[in-house]
């Protein structure tokens, strides 16, 4: 699992100098053996994957305010021992949202490296950001044990204040991706609605 993970974060084009250097660290961090995973909440080891979600709808982005963190964020969670991180997305996708993607999640689009802030702050979360499509019309039942609650933002109007701190410069790379997708194929779209319930 060790290489696959690793294979995953070689995947990430970055966006800046920034990612440019937090992926080689990533790297050098799988590399060295230590261990990838959080054994015991909140913070064992104070260095652990996390796997984000961000599903969009267009120019629309679902984020989730999160209890412990006090932030926007987009849905996502941990990954458990021995898990890939995609397997992490369907698992989360499913426990809090109550939802399961249509097609196979695609490689992650960003890593960031960040400290944890509000009520389990000062552990380093590793996170890979994955982008997931849906349709901002249908119900979504959220974990209310984790989330006050979740709602829909145009792109333009996200709560960058109260947000996660990458969360800007991923909207960018997502506005850059889809720019470059919609040069190289003018007659592709992505479909409405690629997310269907769960339960």
């Amino acid at each position: 699992m060790r290489q696959q993970i690793r294979q995953e974060v070689a995947t990430i084009v970055p966006l800046d100098e920034l990612e440019r250097g937090q992926l080689a660290d990533t790297l050098a961090w799988i590399d060295s053996g230590a261990e990838l995973f959080r054994l015991a909440k909140p913070a064992t080891p104070p260095k652990h994957l996390v796997a984000y979600f961000v599903v969009v709808d267009e120019d629309h982005v679902l984020l989730v305010d999160h209890r412990n963190a006090q932030l926007w964020l987009p849905p996502g969670g941990h990954v458990d021992p021995g898990e890939h991180p995609r397997t992490t997305v369907l698992r989360e996708l499913a426990e809090e949202l109550g939802l399961a993607p249509a097609h196979p999640v695609a490689a992650p689009l960003m890593l960031t490296v960040t400290t944890t802030v509000g009520l389990t702050a000062g552990h380093t979360d590793v996170s890979l950001w994955y982008v997931l499509h849906a349709d901002r019309r249908q119900q979504i039942i959220h974990d209310e044990t984790e989330f006050s609650s979740i709602r829909w933002f145009a792109f333009d109007e996200v709560p960058f204040e109260r947000g996660e701190p990458h969360l800007r410069r991923f909207l960018a790379k997502l506005r850059q991706q889809a720019a470059g997708a919609a040069r190289a194929l003018s007659s592709a779209s992505t479909p409405s609605g690629a997310i269907a319930r769960a339960r």
